[in-house]
C-alpha cells in the first residue's frame, strides 16, 4: 500500500478533471513521405498544439525500458511507462538477460519442460516433442528469433530429441512481407543443429491475424483456428513453410504476413508437428496479451470458448507470467518486471476518483498495463473502467473504430463532475497503421481529430485541463525508407512499399489549460515544456496538473516552473 501524495500549495486548483488522451500509435514523422498523421487534415491537433505548451517525447528504446534505442516502442510498455512513471526493464531485455546469463536454463520451469522429454517414451509413434509456438521475428515487440533459436541450441544439449516449431507470421513489427526473410535463415538453422538423432523443424503455422494470437477476447476463432492446426495438425497441408507462403501469395494477391492462412507441415500425407499427450510446449512470446487466450486454451480445465476436442496432457510453459494477478500461465521461463507504486495506485490513496476508457483493441492497456500489469482496481469506489466493444473486422473497412463513442462518454464524464482523472486510449493510428493502407490511416487521423475537437470543447465548459500524448509511434511512418538515404522504397509496380511496424519518432506532449492560473511556464510553444523527456513524464505531470507532489523517484513532469 502507497500513502496518499501530499498537496501542491502553490497549485491554484482547476473546476474540471485532467483528462489524459493518449492517441495510439501517433509520432512526429521524421520523413515526409509516409507520414499520414502530418498528410492529414488534422485541425483540432494543430490548433491546440498552436495556442499550448508542448514538447516532444521518446517512446522508444531505453526510454521505455527495451534493450537498445534501435528498438521501437510498443502499448503495452509505453502505458506501463505512463502508468508507473519511472522505467523498468522490459521483457525483450528480461529474456535476454536472462538467456545470455544461463539463469533461464538453470530454471525451474525450463527444466520440467525438458525434463518432461528426456524419460518417457512419447506417443504417436514418435519421440516425446518440444513444441516452440510464437511470433516468428526479430521485431522485438513479441519475441525475438534470437530468443528461440538459443532455446533450441540449449534443448539439444538437455537431450530432447525431438523438436516442432509453430511460425505465426508477423508483418506488423517488421515488413509486411518479409516472412521468406525469416523462414530461409531459420530452416538453414535448423539444419545445423539436426545432427545425429536431433530432429527439428517447422511444424504449422499462419499470420499473426488470423490465427492464435487474438487478445482480450475480441474473436476468438482466431485461437480456435490455431489450436486446430498447432495440436491437431488440421488444415491445408504443405511440404514446407516456404511453400506455404508462396501458394498463398500467389492465390491471394495482396496478402501480407500478419493475414497469411494457416498451414501445416505433413510428410506422406501425415501432419509432422501434432501436439500429444507427453509432449512439452513452450509459447516463446514474452509479451502476455496475444498469449494469453492459447494459453487458456491449454491450460484451463473448463473452457467453453470453443470445443477444442483432444486436448493433450502436456507440460506448458509460457515465456514470461502474462498476467501477475491471476498467475497465468502457471510455469514461465523468466519472471516479468516487478512494478510497484503505479500513477493509479497513488491516485486511489489520495482519494482521486478516476475513469479509463477505451474500445476492446486497448481496453487493456488502459487497465491493466497503465496500471503496472495489474488485474482489477485499486479501489471499486474511486474508479471506473469502460470497455467499448471493438468491431470484428479488418480495421481498414472501419478505419474511425469507436473513436466517437469513446468521446461520447468521455464529453459526459468531464462535464459530470463525477470525475477527477480520465484517461482514454484512441486506437485508431495503431490499429489502422498496422494494416499499412495509407487512406485508411488519413481517414482514422482525421475520424480521430473530430473527437479531439468534441473532447476540447467539452474541456473549456468544464474548466478541465487537457494532456495530449501517444505511446509510441506508428501512422507517422508509413513507408519503407533506405536506411543511408531516405528515398522510399518502392514495390516493383512503382508504388510505395508499405511499412506496417511502429515507429522510432518521438511523440507529442501538450498540454491544453483553458483555466491556466500561472503555476508553471505556459506559452505555446516547444521550449515552455521540459524537453528530452520520455513518455514515463506523463505520470509525474498528471500529478502536478491534479495539484499533488509526484513521488520523489518518479521521472520529472513535463511542466516547468
Amino acid at each position: 500500500m502507497v500513502e496518499a501524495l501530499k498537496k501542491n500549495p502553490a497549485w491554484k486548483g482547476r473546476k474540471g478533471p485532467v483528462v489524459l488522451v493518449i492517441m495510439d500509435g501517433v509520432g512526429y514523422g521524421k520523413y515526409k513521405e509516409g507520414d499520414a498523421v502530418a498528410d492529414s487534415k488534422m485541425c483540432h491537433l494543430d490548433a491546440l498544439t498552436a495556442k499550448s505548451p508542448h514538447t516532444k517525447l521518446k517512446a522508444h528504446g531505453k526510454a521505455v525500458g527495451l534493450p537498445s534505442d534501435d528498438d521501437m516502442g510498443n502499448s503495452e510498455v509505453g502505458h506501463n511507462a505512463m502508468g508507473c512513471g519511472r522505467v523498468f526493464n522490459q521483457g525483450a531485455s528480461l529474456v535476454s538477460n536472462a538467456i545470455e546469463t544461463g539463469a533461464m536454463f538453470t530454471g525451474k520451469a525450463w527444466k520440467e519442460v525438458t525434463g518432461n522429454l528426456t524419460g518417457g517414451a512419447g506417443s504417436a509413434g514418435r519421440a516425446p516433442t518440444l513444441h516452440f509456438i510464437g511470433l516468428f521475428s526479430d521485431g522485438n515487440v513479441h519475441s525475438h528469433l534470437d530468443h528461440l533459436k538459443a532455446m533450441i541450441k540449449q534443448a539439444k544439449k538437455d537431450g530432447v530429441k525431438r523438436v516442432r516449431v509453430h511460425t505465426l507470421f508477423d508483418g506488423r513489427d517488421v515488413g509486411e512481407t518479409s516472412a521468406l526473410e525469416y523462414i530461409d535463415p531459420f530452416e538453414a538453422f535448423l539444419k545445423e543443429q539436426n545432427t545425429g538423432d536431433f530432429d527439428a523443424k517447422i511444424g504449422s503455422g499462419g499470420g499473426r491475424m488470423w490465427i492464435t494470437m487474438d487478445r482480450y477476447g475480441a474473436d476468438w476463432s482466431m485461437v480456435e483456428r490455431g489450436w486446430k492446426v498447432h495440436v491437431h495438425g488440421e488444415g491445408r497441408q504443405f511440404s514446407s513453410a516456404r511453400e506455404a507462403v508462396e501458394t498463398y501469395r500467389k492465390e491471394i494477391p495482396g496478402i501480407i504476413d500478419q493475414d497469411l492462412k494457416e498451414f501445416v507441415v505433413a510428410e506422406n500425407g501425415k501432419p509432422i508437428g501434432t501436439i500429444e499427450d507427453g509432449d512439452s510446449v513452450v509459447d516463446f512470446n514474452f509479451r502476455g496479451d496475444r498469449a494469453l487466450e492459447i494459453t487458456a486454451a491449454f491450460e484451463e480445465d473448463t473452457f467453453t470458448r470453443f470445443d477444442r476436442g483432444r486436448r493433450p496432457e502436456i507440460c506448458y510453459s509460457g515465456m514470461m507470467e502474462y498476467d501477475g494477478d491471476l498467475h497465468v500461465p502457471k510455469r514461465y521461463l523468466v519472471s516479468p518486471p516487478s512494478i510497484d507504486r503505479t500513477l493509479g495506485e497513488y491516485l486511489a490513496a489520495s482519494g482521486v476518483r478516476t475513469l479509463a476508457i477505451s474500445e476492446t483493441q486497448k481496453y487493456g492497456h488502459v487497465t491493466y498495463f497503465f496500471n503496472g500489469n495489474r488485474t482489477g482496481k485499486f479501489d471499486e469506489k474511486l474508479e471506473t473502467y469502460v470497455e467499448i466493444k471493438s468491431d470484428v473486422l479488418p480495421f481498414e473497412q472501419r478505419p474511425w473504430m469507436k473513436c466517437a463513442e469513446i468521446a461520447d462518454q468521455v464529453i459526459e464524464a468531464v462535464g459530470s463532475g463525477k470525475y477527477d482523472f480520465i484517461r482514454l486510449n484512441f486506437p485508431n493510428g495503431d490499429m489502422v497503421g498496422h494494416t499499412g493502407i495509407y487512406q485508411a490511416v488519413v481517414c482514422s487521423m482525421e475520424a480521430m481529430d473530430l473527437q479531439l475537437g468534441r473532447i476540447a470543447k467539452a474541456v473549456d465548459e468544464a474548466g478541465a485541463v487537457l494532456v495530449l500524448t501517444a505511446d509510441h509511434g506508428n501512422s507517422d511512418d508509413m513507408y519503407e525508407h533506405d536506411k543511408k538515404t531516405g528515398a522510399v522504397s518502392l514495390k516493383a509496380d512503382g508504388t510505395p512499399r508499405a511499412k506496417t511496424s511502429h515507429s522510432l519518432n518521438p511523440v507529442p506532449c501538450i498540454v491544453y489549460d483553458p483555466d491556466y492560473r500561472g503555476e508553471y511556464q505556459a506559452e505555446p510553444k516547444d521550449s515552455s515544456l521540459n524537453e528530452g523527456l520520455g513518455i514515463s513524464s506523463i505520470a509525474a505531470t498528471v500529478i502536478n496538473l491534479l495539484g499533488l507532489v509526484p513521488p520523489a523517484d518518479y521521472d520529472k513532469p513535463v511542466l516547468k516552473r
